[in-house]
């Protein structure tokens, strides 16, 4: 990215390419996806997991059915298929899981081996290098999502009854949204150098208020107030309205553009806030402090 001339006595320091961006996110891509595969366990336990959390609420739901229907959550959410609802939102919310350990969590453990100052004096931008991080626990959460969605189904016989597409378009804004979160966290961990704390109580408080596993209408005014403050909440919306035709919140139009421009807003203030976290704890010299 940059070559010293010995004879000429001068530094060529040229601007990294988008090429020499791309080839940093591979290299980190390649490196976790050795890494993951080397423990194969992983990915078993990660298609189990998830329904080990997920009975209790599903057994609820159907105590409270008479026959095959739930007429309570119907009221509420416009549909009487609580399965597919649940489904929806915990693979939505598995990205906000995803991006935050993948970008926060990832910093702890350079701090841990002891390679995150000599990564860091690397060419490659931190921003970069932290994108690269999330990529592949984006990947590996859509490719056990896919997985996670066929056991539901060959267990519970759900299904969508709407639009695919203009479901898919809402997780575009979703998911780079995201990142500004993701950018924000690791900017937390950087200063308290506590990457579990910080991201379990994140991760919890914002698949619970964005109403993962129920419908937010159900909120107290109060913490549906709060509800409302994330934007989340109006993606996973949108996204069971297009697929099952449930009761928005806000005509799913409304929801997209609000969706957009939190995307814009979060990326920026949550870029800006770790640049400046990044300067301050360089200066102070605790940058892998432990």
């Amino acid at each position: 990215m940059g070559t010293v001339s010995r004879d000429a006595g001068t530094v060529d320091r040229r601007r990294p390419t988008l090429l020499h961006h791309w080839l940093v996110v591979r290299a980190i891509f390649r490196r976790d996806f050795i890494s993951y595969f080397r423990y194969p366990l992983n990915f078993i336990f990660s298609l189990i997991s998830p329904f080990v959390w997920a009975l209790p609420v599903l057994f609820m739901a159907r105590a409270f059915s008479t026959g095959a229907r739930n007429e309570g959550f119907a009221a509420y959410t416009g549909t009487s298929d609580y399965v597919a609802f649940f489904v929806i939102g915990g693979l939505v919310t598995s990205y906000v899981g995803s991006v935050m350990w993948g970008m926060g969590f990832s910093l702890r453990q350079e701090m841990w081996q002891g390679v995150l100052e000599t990564n860091w004096l690397t060419p490659a931008p931190i921003v970069v290098q932290l994108i690269g991080r999330s990529l592949w626990s984006l990947a590996i959460t859509t490719f056990e999502g896919i997985g996670i969605l066929a056991i539901a189904w060959a267990l519970f016989r759900f299904s969508f009854t709407g639009h695919i597409l203009p479901a898919l378009l809402a997780m575009i804004p979703v998911l780079i949204g995201l990142y500004g979160l993701g950018f924000g966290i690791a900017a937390v961990v950087l200063v308290t150098n506590n990457a579990n704390t910080v991201i379990d109580l994140t991760n919890y408080s914002v698949q619970l208020l964005s109403g993962s596993q129920f419908p937010v209408r159900v909120l107290p005014r109060v913490l549906l107030a709060v509800s409302l403050f994330i934007p989340l909440t109006y993606g996973m919306d949108a996204i069971r309205g297009y697929l099952l035709g449930t009761k928005t919140l806000l005509p799913p139009s409304i929801e997209m553009a609000i969706l957009l421009a939190v995307m814009v807003c979060f990326v920026a203030a949550g870029y800006l806030i770790f640049r400046k976290v990044e300067r301050d704890v360089r200066t102070a010299g605790n940058l892998a402090f432990h």
